[in-house]
Formats: structure tokens, C-alpha cells, sequence
């Protein structure tokens, strides 16, 4: 690998470590919001069984958790190119 290309490597993988921690953080915002609305509404089956089930936030949540993941392994890849340069 080019002198300096690891750089590269550590501020993706810290961007994708960013960008996983607002998914999950967003996820549970959202999560929180639906079921707080449910709680008014007179007719509370959903919030009580949880069905149907919202699938969104624990999409994003998910999608937060992968991109986590794909960040931690960019920054351990780009430190050993970094240490091997």
C-alpha cells in the first residue's frame, strides 16, 4: 500500500463509526417517539402487543450496528497498514 493511503482507511472507518452511532441513536429516538404516540391514542393494542411491529426504527438501529462493524474493521485495517509503512 502507498506511503499515507492507511490515512484513508482510518477516516472511513471512522466516518462509517459516526454515521453507525447516529443510526442507532436515531432508532431509538424514533422508537421512543411511535411508542409515545401510541400511548395517546384511545385504541392501544399496538403499544400493548407490539403488533404489528414497526420495522423501520429497528432497521435503522440494525444499519447502525453494521455500519459500527465495517468502521471498527477499516480502523484496525488501516493501523496495520499504518504500522507495516
Amino acid at each position: 500500500m502507498p506511503q499515507g493511503d492507511w490515512y484513508i482507511l482510518l477516516i472511513v472507518g471512522g466516518v462509517f463509526i459516526v454515521l453507525g452511532v447516529i443510526g442507532i441513536v436515531w432508532g431509538r429516538y424514533e422508537e421512543k417517539k411511535y411508542y409515545e404516540a401510541l400511548t395517546t391514542r384511545t385504541d392501544v393494542r399496538e403499544y400493548v402487543s407490539h403488533w404489528p411491529e414497526r420495522t423501520q426504527t429497528g432497521a435503522v438501529k440494525v444499519g447502525g450496528w453494521i455500519a459500527i462493524a465495517l468502521g471498527v474493521l477499516l480502523l484496525i485495517a488501516g493501523v496495520i497498514f499504518w504500522l507495516l509503512s
